[in-house]
């Protein structure tokens, strides 16, 4: 497994298929449901497909996916944190989530502040999106505090509820 990058109390590393019991765990969580959706993970064996389809595939395609997010005290998987294009998609977006436990305790903007920098300094990106339910205003401070200016409010019809999308550029 690569590390990515850390910061004072995290680790951001590539998924393998060893995580996918945290894959699992996460993916079924109360926040994931609610304000990203069901992705029918709902075993090990789907985690690992989940995994090799997504950010495996995409580290080796587009040279970035989502991480792994380890508690360096305790060597435990926390979250997730990292980039993902998606099809027909010109723009790279980036998303984070936690494990209940590890929320509202500064994770999340550590980790986030941590993938900015490695996005736009060693991947050389020049402008990051970030997208989230209208009803999640955490995800919403977090990113305007981390600099994000709100673009624009929109109905998606996929998920059928508002949805709000955030730009952010290299300064």
């Amino acid at each position: 497994m690569k590390k990515i990058t850390e910061t004072e109390r995290l680790i951001l590393r590539e998924f393998t298929k060893d995580d996918a019991a945290f894959i699992v765990e996460l993916l079924n969580s109360e926040g994931w449901l609610g304000y990203i959706g069901d992705r029918n993970v709902h075993n090990e064996s789907q985690a690992i497909n989940y995994l090799e389809c997504g950010s495996m595939r995409s580290y080796q395609t587009k040279g970035f996916g989502f991480y792994g997010v380890i508690l360096k005290e305790s060597h435990e998987l926390i979250g997730m944190c990292g980039f993902i294009q998606r099809e027909k998609a010109v723009e790279v977006e980036i998303g984070y989530a936690f494990l209940p436990a590890f929320q509202r305790k500064g994770y999340a903007s550590e980790a986030v502040k941590a993938t900015l920098h490695y996005g736009f300094q060693t991947l050389k990106l020049e402008k990051l999106i970030a997208i989230a339910r209208a009803n999640n205003f955490s995800s919403i401070k977090l990113l305007e505090k981390l600099g994000f200016t709100l673009e624009k409010t929109y109905d998606s019809e996929e998920q059928g509820e508002k949805l709000v999308l955030f730009i952010l550029n290299q300064k």
